[in-house]
């Protein structure tokens, strides 16, 4: 069985819900204390064991290619002043994974998205990192997935509980058969109308794919936002064959939003050895019942 080796992260959406701030800056750039989002990705891929990373981006997008890239001049006036904390930090961003771009040109969904980097992928299976979960765990997220992967043969989707009022708001497994936390599926279901999901066992942005789902997304019709929907091709897919569902262990902060962007700076900050008594005595202080404008 070959081994992954190869992920896609997609980061070509516009990120509305960022407005303004996201206007000229990607999303994906938006730092969590003083790493951008796209960078704990990337650590999660690298730590699996990933070697090669395809970002597929789309306008406005060159900051991504920047960070990742090798900055000799910031390297050079870091050392001069003798920051070396900072310039291991800078350069540890550039020695992560080797990183490729693909130009997503029309924002059609995530299952386009995948499509646009098919000709890096080939025939092999693959990993693929949505952005918009950052996840804590032992063992990396994806790595779960990978090794699952390794006992099946076929595509193996992450998931995790979610509260049946948000259901809604993502894929949604049928689960049939489980196996200490992998499961059989029946459907796939993408963001099913409210009270009428099969379960609360919810896709959260971890994939492990083979090859054969780009013959599906290079015929899946659109879907749920009149977009292109990955798990309208992986529910195709799991039709002809197995597609598993496993139900990943780790701590998900949700960064897509920004209520959930603002708790995962706090908690983040909270470990944060440096600042984390005095942003808890400052929270503790807050004065909640006075009006703000």
């Amino acid at each position: 069985m070959r081994k992954i080796k190869k992920a896609i992260i997609p980061a070509a959406g516009l990120g509305t819900r960022f407005l303004p701030a996201t206007k000229a800056m990607p999303k994906e750039m938006l730092p969590i204390l003083d790493k951008p989002t796209i960078q704990y990705i990337v650590e999660e891929a690298a730590r699996a064991g990933i070697e090669d990373i395809i970002i597929v981006t789309g306008k406005h997008k060159r900051a991504i290619e920047d960070h990742f890239d090798n900055q000799k001049e910031l390297e050079m006036i870091l050392q001069e002043k003798g920051k070396t904390d900072l310039l291991e930090k800078v350069k540890y961003s550039t020695e992560l994974a080797n990183i490729f771009y693909v130009r997503q040109k029309e924002q059609k969904g995530l299952g386009h998205a995948i499509y646009s980097a098919r000709q890096f992928i080939g025939d092999e299976p693959f990993a693929v990192l949505l952005g918009d979960d950052i996840v804590e765990s032992e063992k990396p997220a994806i790595k779960q997935l990978m090794d699952a992967y390794e006992e099946t043969g076929k595509s193996v989707i992450g998931v995790q509980e979610v509260d049946e009022a948000n259901t809604h708001r993502y894929g949604i497994i049928d689960p049939l058969e489980k196996k200490d936390r992998k499961y059989e599926v029946n459907q796939f279901v993408e963001k099913p109308k409210q009270g009428t999901a099969p379960s609360n066992l919810a896709i959260m942005g971890r994939y492990v794919l083979t090859a054969d789902i780009f013959d599906y997304l290079a015929t899946q019709g659109e879907g749920a936002g009149g977009e292109i929907q990955l798990t309208d091709a992986i529910e195709r897919l799991n039709r002809a064959d197995q597609v598993y569902a496993y139900d990943f262990e780790g701590d998900r902060y949700d960064v897509g939003e920004k209520l959930g962007f603002v708790k995962t700076t706090i908690e983040y900050a909270l470990k944060d050895e440096k600042i984390r008594d005095e942003l808890a005595e400052f929270i503790q202080n807050l004065d909640l019942d006075t009006p703000r404008s």
